[in-house]
Parts: C-alpha cells; sequence; structure tokens
C-alpha cells in the first residue's frame, strides 16, 4: 500500500523503515530535510512539503500523523486542508487525548475526510519487534488501512479497539499501567541498592526474567540499563510525564474508580523533577519542632 507518513522522529523513522521492508511505499515528510534525506536512501520517497506529500500519493490517500500531541496536530491537520479530499484517511498516531481525537474525527467527517485514532506502543524497539497498535475510528475504514497495521505489528499485535476514540483511550490507560509498573520495579531496585548486601542488581533482573512472576520485557529493559551502568551515574533522576498518566488518573476521578498506584506513580515523577522538595523541608522543621529531632542545613 502507499501511506504518505508525516513526523520522522524515532517512532515515525522506525515505523516507516519497518513499512519499507514490508514492501509498502512511503513518501515522507519532515520539517527536518535531514530525517527526510536520511529515509530516502532507505528507499523512501521524500517530499518537501505536506502539499507535495499529497501529490506524491494516489488517491484515496492515507496520510499518517506521528507528531506531538495537541496543537502540532491540529495545526498539522488545518494545513493538510487544501491537500486531502474525499475518501482520504488521516491517522493519529501520536498520544493524542481521546477526546481531541473524537471531535478531530467529527470535523473531517463533514468534509467527509475518514480518521483514524491508533495508539502505537513499542518504543524505539518496534522496528525490530513490532509495534503493538490499537485502532479507534470507523471498522470500514480500518479494515481498508488493515495491511499497514499487519505489517507494522507483530502477530497478533494489533486490533481494532472500537469507535472513534477508542484506540486513544486504550493507549492512554495502557500508559497508566505502565507508571504503576516503572514505579514499582523503581521502588525495589532502590531498596535492593540500599541493602547490606552489595546485591549485583543486573544479575537479579537477569535471574528474575527466568521464571519468576514479576519476569516483564520492561524487567529485560533493567537488566540492561544495569549492565551498560550498574550505579546509573550517567543519568539524572529526572522523569518526564507526557500527558498519558494524568488523563488516565483524571478518568478514573471521573468514574469514581480508585488508581492509587497510578496517582502515587504521576506525582513521585513531580518529586522526581525538585532537587530539594519544599514539602521535605516543612517536614524536617515539623519534627524539630515538636521533637527537637535534628536537622541537617543547607
Amino acid at each position: 500500500m502507499q501511506v504518505g507518513m508525516i513526523g520522522l522522529g524515532r517512532m515515525g523513522a522506525g515505523m516507516t523503515m519497518r513499512l519499507l521492508q514490508g514492501g509498502h511505499q512511503v513518501t515522507v515528510y519532515d520539517r527536518s530535510a535531514d530525517a527526510v534525506t536520511a529515509l530516502a536512501g532507505h528507499g523512501a520517497t521524500g517530499a518537501a512539503s505536506l502539499e507535495d506529500l499529497g501529490q506524491k500519493l494516489k488517491a484515496p490517500r492515507i496520510f499518517w500523523l506521528m507528531i506531538p500531541a495537541g496543537a502540532p496536530v491540529d495545526d498539522t491537520i488545518q494545513r493538510l486542508q487544501d491537500t486531502v479530499a474525499p475518501g482520504d484517511i488521516i491517522i493519529d498516531g501520536g498520544n493524542s487525548n481521546y477526546k481531541d481525537s473524537i471531535r478531530r474525527a467529527e470535523d473531517l467527517v463533514t468534509k467527509q475526510i475518514e480518521f483514524l485514532d491508533v495508539g502505537v506502543s513499542g518504543g524505539i524497539w518496534g522496528l525490530k519487534v513490532g509495534f503493538c497498535l490499537m485502532v479507534g475510528g470507523n471498522q470500514a475504514v480500518f479494515k481498508q488501512a488493515e495491511p499497514i497495521f499487519k505489517t507494522l505489528a507483530p502477530p497478533d499485535g494489533y486490533a481494532y479497539a472500537g469507535p472513534t476514540g477508542a484506540g486513544h483511550y486504550s493507549k492512554m490507560v495502557h500508559n497508566g499501567i505502565e507508571y504503576s509498573m516503572l514505579q514499582g520495579y523503581a521502588e525495589g531496585f532502590e531498596i535492593l541498592k540500599a541493602a547490606p548486601f552489595g546485591f549485583d542488581l543486573a544479575q537479579l533482573a537477569r535471574l528474575w526474567n527466568h521464571g519468576s512472576v514479576i519476569r516483564s520485557w520492561i524487567l529485560e529493559l533493567a537488566q540492561s540499563a544495569f549492565e551498560r551502568d550498574p550505579e546509573l551515574a550517567h543519568l539524572r533522576g529526572w522523569v518526564e510525564d507526557s500527558g498519558e498518566g494524568r488523563w488516565t488518573l483524571q478518568e478514573a476521578i471521573d468514574h469514581a474508580v480508585p488508581a492509587p498506584a497510578l496517582a502515587m506513580s504521576l506525582f513521585m515523577r513531580f518529586r522526581s523533577r525538585q532537587d530539594d522538595s519544599f514539602s521535605a523541608k516543612v517536614l524536617a522543621a515539623l519534627r524539630n519542632e515538636f521533637g527537637g529531632h535534628p536537622v541537617k542545613p543547607e
């Protein structure tokens, strides 16, 4: 099939390569001309603009967006308005809020433009092992684009999740679960590091991946990280959140679903960005005030 890939970052570039390896014809566009040139060297057709991208595809065209959520998606869809035609398909594979996806689909359908929201998981390893895809939108349109999904995903690695919004909703919750899993591993390894036994953390991670009930791909990645840098001395403990954890927690609140593990893991990410927590200072001061407990000066 033909597909136009917009956004050639780590995910977009890997997806483009996997599609090319699967025999699809991929035309690519990115604000970085170097990114376009690099993939053109692997067999993709480069485009100098969104308009140029549209002209190089045959109708009905598929435009796949792999760009940051929010305003960049709206801006790109708006810029495509003079390029798309009835029957074309726009796929948003980024981590958009599902409510935005519903809004965009409702607007595009008035112009007879189809829209699919696709939650994509796999990160930088997706090129090698395949991307997990959660697809929302019109089921007939899903079927139309299915050969692309089949190439991108490993066996049984893609599914029609439901109507518009379902793809990004399921990816949102997927990432909320990920937050809690990462926090659990992080806390466990910190306890091990503080213990008096001098544990080899890479060894334990490797061991636990053989028959243990906590074995996982994430634990395999922990093993790899500890093998490269046992003390993780090359990085700071500063952890970003890209939005999905917040959105998932808000959904939990809206539906009165208790999600304490997710809530705490999200708040711990906020804590990671503080060089010196003011709340911790307040705790130290109060303990000193009521109990005379010692404090450490700056």
